[in-house]
């Protein structure tokens, strides 16, 4: 492969750029990418550079051989050493350059970066340890979808086969599945028993459990709907009733403000005398349309037998007052008989 297929510039042939942040996302991307590339480049990277040595058939040991006597094949083969470190150059960017130019072979750029950014075996296994701590406490909530929950689980497992550390693909499975929340346990339990777990996939699993999130989401967008109708419904109920209460409240209050005002006025005549309950009394007005005269008793002169209009003790603001009374008192009366007709219909 020849090495300017990797000089700066061309975009289309450089491989994936570093990023310290997401290192382990990095380290994979970029061995894939020299793999598709060419497998020797790999191999240098990992095993370090092609020697010039070739085995010396008489005396059966490993020579050095000069370069003028350096065949077209061992020179490509060596050529590599130095297409593995520009791969490795044309992905890092100048800070990361300074930290390895003093590195001769590219096995020993890649050694430099995997204990900068990856740490050394002893950080690598403290790193091993808190993923699978993570791996086994994985829980989802109750609330959350399966779309987050298998973002935040996929995470744990490929930082854990970073790491060369993994689970089967069966564990996996079962993992999640025991990891959900219990409102799935039925369809948990229907997925154990339908389907076959050494041989599901997580990816098949995560789109059965997404289809039944859709439905179970539908369902409670239905539910939600009812009972937002039927609480608009009881509140525009108490509402009417309310009003009712309120109407017929300022009714009450009208026909007691009026039997109040009638008691008062013969209490401060002393003439108001409590009937019995059982009996009846009696309101009769009468006027005579042709001479105008009142045909009520006096009640200004008790011992006498004459009309209120006819009394000579009576005056003008009397008369006006023994008006009022009878008006109030007419006025309650018919208040009573609507009240007692509303009753009825109610009941």
């Amino acid at each position: 492969m020849d090495s300017d297929k990797y000089l700066e510039g061309q975009s289309m042939q450089r491989p994936p750029l570093f990023e310290s942040d997401s290192f382990i996302y990095w380290k994979n991307r970029f061995e894939t990418y020299v793999k598709s590339k060419d497998l020797d480049l790999w191999h240098v990277i990992t095993n370090g550079d092609f020697q010039p040595i070739i085995q010396n058939p008489e005396t059966k040991l490993d020579e050095v051989v000069p370069f003028e006597k350096q065949t077209d094949d061992l020179k490509r083969r060596l050529a590599k050493n130095n297409e593995a470190k520009m791969v490795i150059y044309n992905a890092l960017p100048r800070k990361e350059y300074e930290r390895i130019f003093m590195c001769n072979t590219a096995k020993e750029i890649w050694k430099t970066l995997l204990i900068t950014h990856q740490g050394n075996s002893q950080v690598k296994d403290n790193k091993i340890d808190l993923l699978v701590q993570q791996y086994e406490q994985f829980v989802i909530s109750e609330d959350e979808s399966i779309d987050s929950a298998f973002a935040r689980f996929n995470t744990i497992i490929t930082s854990l086969k970073a790491l060369d550390e993994g689970y089967s693909s069966k564990n996996y499975v079962r993992k999640f599945l025991r990891a959900l929340h219990p409102k799935w346990r039925a369809k948990v339990t229907a997925i154990e028993e339908s389907k076959d777990l050494t041989s599901l996939s997580l990816d098949e699993l995560i789109g059965n459990l997404k289809v039944h999130e859709m439905i179970i989401k539908k369902d409670s967008e239905i539910v939600k709907a009812k009972v937002e109708r039927k609480s608009l419904a009881l509140k525009a109920k108490k509402e009417s009733s309310d009003e009712e209460c309120s109407t017929s409240g300022s009714e009450d209050e009208e026909y007691a403000m009026a039997v109040r005002d009638f008691k008062k006025f013969f209490k401060r005549r002393g003439r108001f005398v409590r009937q019995p309950r059982n009996d009846k009394k009696t309101f009769q007005r009468s006027r005579d349309d042709k001479t105008g005269k009142n045909d009520r008793k006096c009640f200004l002169d008790a011992r006498s037998k004459h009309l209120i209009g006819e009394c000579p003790k009576s005056t003008e603001k009397t008369r006006t007052k023994s008006n009022i009374v009878e008006v109030s008192l007419v006025i309650a009366v018919k208040k009573m008989n609507e009240r007692s007709k509303m009753k009825t219909c109610f009941l």
